[in-house]
């Protein structure tokens, strides 16, 4: 197994794994500066792009309150404010009241809600961190869904892992892992399935578990109105010139 580290969480078991209630050590889940701006890779910035823009459409397309990101500090405890988390992915809703504008969200504070979904998107150098320490600072967050995706199987090798996919939300009160594995898995926070793609390189998000049905970008939207457009378009004048020749 691997060594416990001061906030760290013990390996897990099988797919299902529950965290035990308790709160780490005030300074163990301080951000530092250094955290709030980890670089990214091109690879995890293109994931966690598509994402966004999906999560974004999504949202504009039910006309609701919400705000799209990433990397913006989640903080839960007013005793201990810099204490959090800093998401690599996050769809709030509703929106912050200072929106887009907003630098961090403080739970205890008047209109700010924790996010209905969080991803973590694995990295060289926060692996460690994101299968084991992340997922717990997420439960004292109170977040609705967590997503761990690790796309180049970065994670510890321990109890079956690395895993593609991991899929964190509460049942029966509990913070649980409910699944973990190379997907697909399904989002009751988004009453939709996680679809990884690519050859293993993106994670979608789709109305079905086999992917035939993706949700699309603003951009996927407009470009497939404007095929089927042209379409139609094309159609009518195949059925008009046949109407013509008919007549010949």
């Amino acid at each position: 197994p691997l060594p416990r580290r001061r906030g760290s969480l013990p390996p897990m078991r099988g797919a299902a794994w529950t965290l035990p209630e308790h709160p780490a050590p005030p300074s163990a889940w301080d951000l530092s500066d250094d955290e709030e701006r980890m670089p990214e890779s091109p690879l995890q910035g293109d994931i966690c792009d598509l994402l966004k823009a999906v999560l974004a459409y999504f949202c504009k397309r039910r006309g609701v309150s919400a705000l799209v990101g990433g990397h913006i500090a989640l903080r839960w405890d007013p005793l201990h404010p810099r204490q959090g988390v800093d998401p690599d992915v996050y769809l709030v809703e509703p929106a912050p009241p200072l929106g887009a504008r907003a630098k961090s969200l403080r739970t205890w504070m008047k209109g700010h809600k924790a996010p209905r979904v969080a991803v973590e998107v694995v990295s060289e150098s926060t692996a460690e961190a994101d299968y084991f320490d992340k997922p717990a600072r997420y439960a004292q967050a109170k977040v609705g869904e967590l997503w761990v995706f690790d796309p180049l199987r970065l994670g510890p090798g321990v109890d079956g892992g690395p895993f593609a996919l991991q899929v964190w939300r509460r049942k029966r009160g509990r913070w649980t892992r409910v699944y973990a594995g190379d997907g697909p898995a399904q989002s009751e926070e988004l009453g939709a399935w996680l679809v990884v793609t690519d050859e293993g390189l993106r994670l979608r998000i789709a109305d079905d578990p086999a992917g035939n049905t993706l949700w699309p970008t603003e951009t996927d939207a407009e470009r497939a109105a404007k095929e089927a457009a042209l379409a139609k378009a094309q159609a009518a004048r195949a059925e008009a010139d046949a109407e013509r020749a008919a007549k010949e």
